[in-house]
């Protein structure tokens, strides 16, 4: 048996391993169930105790120089097999990307709104309590300042809560007349749900001149709902209450999704709430700089993620958020 195990040992250390076939020619060979050093200990079992203390240290030993052996041979040519797979000089196959359909969406509106003299104005995302409400008409005891809406960063600073903030700026500006869009990402401290988020995406437009009226904001509202959602589209108005609008407004459109028989998107009411506009307060216009008794304009907001969900029926807003390929690869389309 000792010879046995020394003609073994010699035989591993001689053993040449040039190629990933070789490791499987060693694994047969010595380590395997019918290999050599599997033989030599069905063989050892046969032994009796006296004997087995002799040689069952020696056995071991060698079966772990065969398994160094082999691992070491795997870790050096496992790796230039898989090389030797890859055809370098095979054509890449094109893979098409897709947009998020936030950004579909928001090139959408952004694009309908150029085309009728708005200009895009952007601003930081961190923002002062002046810009986010009190040039506004926020009252500072108004509830939207409480912290469950709102996210503080210290007693001056705040996370934007919408992108009237951006409005503020282009107004105390004083480059009148004012036609501009603020598309941008906006924070409430809100209870993530199906329906709600702690940051979503905003657009809100202002035009200030002389002799805007409220017909002029309807005018430009119906068009856009003429365009983005189709011509078969109703739309209405409810009187609402913005603290920075007066008149305010509420638009609904038509539920596209029930036809207005009635469903759970629309609450069964056959109608969808999509945004808030009116008539800048005056109040607010002074705030900022502007004479009231000259400029009159308009404002209106909506949010990106709801008309989003509404033209591709999503009904999960948190899908959004999430990064799944298989639902954002339903948009390589558009």
């Amino acid at each position: 048996m000792q010879e046995l195990i020394k003609k073994i040992y010699q035989e591993i250390s001689d053993f040449e391993i040039l190629s990933l076939d070789n490791v499987e020619q060693f694994r047969i060979k010595y380590l395997s169930k019918s290999g050599k050093i599997s033989k030599l200990f069905n063989t050892f079992s046969s032994f009796d105790k006296e004997h087995k203390k002799v040689f069952g240290k020696e056995l071991n030993e060698l079966k772990n120089f065969a398994q160094n052996k082999l691992q070491t041979s795997k870790d050096q040519y496992g790796s230039v097999e898989l090389e030797e797979k890859i055809d370098l000089t095979r054509p890449v196959i094109p893979t098409l990307g897709s947009q998020h359909p936030l950004s579909v969406v928001r090139q959408q509106v952004i694009s309908f709104f150029e085309k009728y003299g708005f200009n895009i104005s952007e601003g930081s995302e961190m923002v002062s309590d002046w810009e986010n409400f009190s040039a506004l008409n926020f009252e500072k005891d108004h509830p939207a300042r409480d912290m469950q809406d709102t996210f503080y960063l210290d007693d001056e600073s705040i996370l934007r809560t919408h992108t009237s903030s951006v409005q503020v700026n282009q107004m105390e500006l004083g480059l009148l007349p004012i036609r501009t869009i603020s598309p941008g990402r906006v924070f409430r401290n809100e209870k993530i749900s199906s329906r709600s988020h702690i940051q979503f995406h905003q657009l809100e437009g202002l035009y200030i001149d002389k002799n805007v009226s409220f017909a002029d904001l309807k005018q430009i509202l119906y068009l856009f709902v003429q365009d983005f959602f189709g011509q078969d589209t109703k739309i209405r108005f409810r009187s609402s209450y913005f603290p920075f609008t007066e008149v305010s407004a509420e638009m609904d459109i038509s539920c596209g999704i029930c036809e207005q028989k009635g469903c759970a998107v629309c609450k069964t009411t056959g109608w969808v709430e999509i945004l808030g506009c009116g008539m800048v307060d005056p109040k607010v216009l002074e705030n900022c700089g502007i004479d009231s008794q000259k400029y009159s304009g308009y404002a209106f907001g909506f949010g990106i993620e709801r008309l989003a969900m509404l033209k591709f029926g999503i009904k999960d807003i948190r899908m959004f958020y999430e990064n799944d390929v298989r639902f954002l690869s339903q948009f390589k389309t558009f």
